[in-house]
C-alpha cells in the first residue's frame, strides 16, 4: 500500500503542481515513479495482478480533472474542434489566417490562438482525432477544461481497453499474465497518454483490438480496427507488409481490401482538395523544419554544418525518410525469409517494434510520448529496450525553461548511447535478455 500511496501522490503532483520548466521536480518525480515501477514488475506475480491493474487505472484517473502540464498540443486539438463545429474544414487554412481575417468563430479567440505552438502550420490530425476534437469543442464550448476533460475520457477509456486486450492476448498465447503491468504501470505511458492527451493511446488500442480479432479469424473486424489505427496516427501503414507472410495471399487480400475501404470511408467527411493540400504541407514541414531528440539526423546535421556551414534539414529530412523506408524494406525481407516456415501471428509484435524503432532512428523528431507505442509492443516480446528508453527519454524535458526550449545534445547523446548499448547487448543475449522479468 505504501507504493500505491507514494505513486498516487507523485501522479497528483504531475497532474496539478509540477510544470514543464520545473526540471528538478519533474525528473525527481519520474525517477521515483520508474524505480517503483521496476520494483513492482520484478517482484509482483499473478497473485497481485488485479490489484495493480486497478491501481494503474486509479493513477490515470488522477489526471481526469487537470490541464496537461507537459504539453500544449491540446489547444490545437480544441482549435480544430471549434473549426469543425462552425463548419470550417480544419485543413483549409493555418490558424493565423482566421485571426488576420477576423473570422468570427465560436470558441476561437486571441487567447486560444496565443496558446498555439504552431499557429503558422496546417493541422496534421486524421479523422478519428478530428471527430474527438469536434465532440470535445462542441461539449466544452469556451471552457477549455471541459473540452480537455472530454478528450481525456476518450483516452482513459482507450487505455482501459488496451489493458483489457493485452490481458486477453497474453492469455491466448499462454504468456505470463502479469506482463500486462509492463504497459499498465509504465510512468511514461500514464503521464504522456492520459496525462498529456496524446492520441497514441487510441492507436495502441485499435492495433490491439485489430490483433485480437485477427487471431480469432475475424478478418473484417480486424481490418476495421486497423483502419481506425491508421485514421488516428497514419503511422500503422508501415506495418501492412508484415501481414503478407503471416496471412497468405488470399487472406491478406481480404484484409488489405477492407482496410482500404474502411479508411476511405472514415476519411470521406474530410476528403477534398483541402485535406490533400494540408497533409502535403504538414508532412513537408515535418521533414523540412521540425527537429527534436533525433539520433541519426543530428549526426547528419552536424556533418552538414561542418561541410556547408548551415542546417541542411531542408534537403536531408526527406532523404532520411527514404533511408528509413529502405531499411524497413530490408527488415521485412529478412523477416519474411525468417518466418516462412514459422508463420505465427504473434511475431507481428516484434515486427511492429522493430519497424517503428527504425522509423524513429531516422526521424527528425522523436517526442517522449512516441516511445509509449514501443512499450506496448514489447509486452509480447522478450525485448525490453523500450522500457529503458521510456525512462531515459524523460531527460529531454530538461531543456524546457521559462524562456523556451534549449535542447542539450549531451542529453540526447547519452539517451541514444544507453538505449543503443542496451539493445545491442540484449540482442546478443536474446535468449535470456538483459532485464529479467519473472515468468
Amino acid at each position: 500500500m505504501f507504493l500505491v500511496a507514494l505513486s498516487l501522490l507523485l501522479y497528483l503532483c504531475l497532474a496539478f503542481f509540477i510544470e514543464r520548466p520545473q526540471t528538478i521536480e519533474l525528473l525527481t518525480c519520474f525517477t521515483i515513479l520508474f524505480a517503483t515501477y521496476i520494483w513492482i514488475i520484478r517482484k509482483n506475480g499473478e497473485n497481485a495482478l488485479t490489484f495493480w491493474i486497478v491501481a494503474s487505472l486509479v493513477f490515470r484517473a488522477c489526471f481526469l480533472f487537470s490541464i496537461p502540464q507537459l504539453s500544449d498540443d491540446f489547444y490545437r486539438f480544441l482549435w480544430d474542434g471549434h473549426l469543425l463545429n462552425a463548419g470550417y474544414h480544419p485543413f483549409a487554412h493555418v490558424p493565423r489566417y482566421y485571426m488576420e481575417q477576423s473570422v468570427p468563430i465560436n470558441g476561437i479567440s486571441s487567447e486560444l490562438f496565443n496558446h498555439l505552438n504552431s499557429p503558422d502550420y496546417f493541422t496534421i490530425y486524421p479523422p478519428v482525432n478530428q471527430f474527438i476534437f469536434w465532440i470535445s469543442a462542441n461539449v466544452g464550448g469556451d471552457l477549455v477544461w471541459v473540452g480537455v476533460f472530454v478528450m481525456r475520457l476518450f483516452i482513459f477509456l482507450a487505455e482501459a481497453g488496451s489493458i483489457w486486450f493485452i490481458r486477453k492476448i497474453l492469455t491466448h498465447h499462454q504468456l505470463p499474465g502479469f506482463h500486462v503491468l509492463i504497459y499498465a504501470l509504465n510512468p511514461l505511458v500514464i503521464a504522456e497518454l492520459t496525462g498529456n492527451l496524446h492520441f497514441e493511446a487510441l492507436m495502441i488500442f485499435f492495433l490491439l483490438a485489430s490483433y485480437w480479432f485477427l487471431v480469432r479469424n475475424q478478418l473484417i473486424l480486424s481490418a476495421l480496427f486497423f483502419s481506425l489505427a491508421i485514421c488516428t496516427k497514419l503511422l500503422p501503414v508501415i506495418f501492412l507488409p508484415l501481414y503478407i507472410i503471416r496471412l497468405g495471399w488470399r487472406r491478406v487480400t481480404v484484409f488489405y481490401a477492407f482496410t482500404f475501404l474502411f479508411t476511405i470511408f472514415f476519411f470521406l467527411p474530410l476528403l477534398n482538395w483541402e485535406i490533400i493540400t494540408g497533409f502535403r504541407e504538414s508532412i513537408g514541414y515535418y521533414f523540412r523544419k521540425f527537429e527534436f531528440n533525433a539520433s541519426i539526423y543530428y549526426l547528419v546535421r552536424e556533418w552538414g554544418f561542418w561541410k556547408y556551414g548551415y542546417n541542411i534539414i531542408q534537403t536531408v529530412g526527406w532523404k532520411l525518410a527514404l533511408y528509413a523506408a529502405a531499411s524497413m524494406v530490408l527488415y521485412m525481407g529478412w523477416d519474411a525469409w525468417k518466418e516462412w516456415k514459422r508463420i505465427e501471428p504473434k511475431t507481428l509484435w516484434l515486427g511492429y517494434l522493430l519497424l517503428m524503432t527504425i522509423y524513429f532512428l531516422f526521424s527528425t523528431v522523436v517526442h517522449p510520448w512516441y516511445v509509449c507505442s514501443l512499450v506496448a509492443f514489447s509486452v509480447f516480446t522478450n525485448t525490453r529496450f523500450a522500457i529503458m528508453w521510456s525512462a531515459i527519454v524523460v531527460l529531454t524535458y530538461a531543456g524546457y525553461s521559462t524562456d523556451g526550449y534549449h535542447e542539450s545534445l549531451a542529453i540526447v547523446m547519452i539517451e541514444y548511447c544507453l538505449v543503443g548499448i542496451f539493445a545491442l547487448v540484449e540482442w546478443r543475449y536474446h535468449s535470456k535478455g538483459l532485464v529479467q522479468i519473472r515468468s
